[in-house]
């Protein structure tokens, strides 16, 4: 079985609202329910998602097919750009690629890569340490962290080029089951996210095409 890691589709960008706080647009909202349709959203048996509104309304469209009650996971959220606040585009694309390319470095009091990678690894290991393998799991969250996310996975230097596509909305899937530690021959008894790596590369959630069980 696996897990979904899966960032919002697009936003309502408002400048007068704090960025955790925006919601989906009328577009984000379209294509997260027609990911709702699909048969893998309507198997999902846990949905777990960041406090942000964006993450929520996805997580709840995505539930209300599922049937799946949405948990709310802190230190889960996007990395912190409260520093700077709202960026038009042209600066935050500079400000996000400033971002990847020096992890340890922070872009004008933003979180840095490195600690934001730090945080939403530990976040999700914490819930899968006591997840049942055999339910399906969603994490709904953001594009930033869910790369870093991958870049942790995928045994992966942080960088953009692992990045999601544009418009947000994208997924990637990693495997849940134990994994055998053959030095010791003994299954590990804690979940190791480095030993999981991803099954796809981000997908638009309305394009994948699902898990085969096993």
């Amino acid at each position: 079985m696996f897990g979904l890691y899966i960032s919002h589709p697009e936003v309502s960008i408002d400048p007068d609202v704090p960025i955790p706080r925006w919601g989906l647009s009328e577009r984000g909202r379209a294509r997260a329910g027609v990911a709702a349709q699909a048969g893998w959203a309507r198997r999902l048996g846990r949905i777990v998602s960041s406090d942000e509104t964006k993450a929520l309304e996805t997580a709840g469209i995505l539930a209300d097919v599922s049937g799946a009650i949405v948990e709310v996971l802190e230190n889960a959220g996007e990395n912190d750009r409260s520093a700077t606040g709202f960026l038009p585009s042209a600066a935050f694309e500079a400000a996000a690629d400033s971002f990847f390319a020096k992890p340890s470095v922070s872009f004008r009091g933003w979180e840095t890569a490195d600690d934001a990678q730090a945080r939403i690894v530990q976040a999700v290991t914490t819930v899968l340490d006591t997840h049942d393998p055999t339910v399906p799991i969603a994490f709904i969250g953001h594009g930033g962290v869910g790369t870093l996310l991958y870049c942790h996975l995928s045994g992966l230097p942080i960088s953009r080029a692992h990045d999601q596509g544009p418009g947000g909305g994208h997924l990637f899937a990693f495997p849940l089951r134990a994994v055998r530690d053959r030095s010791e021959d003994v299954c590990e008894t804690a979940f190791s996210l480095a030993r999981h790596r991803p099954v796809c590369k981000w997908t638009r959630i309305e394009d994948w095409q699902g898990w085969t069980d096993g």
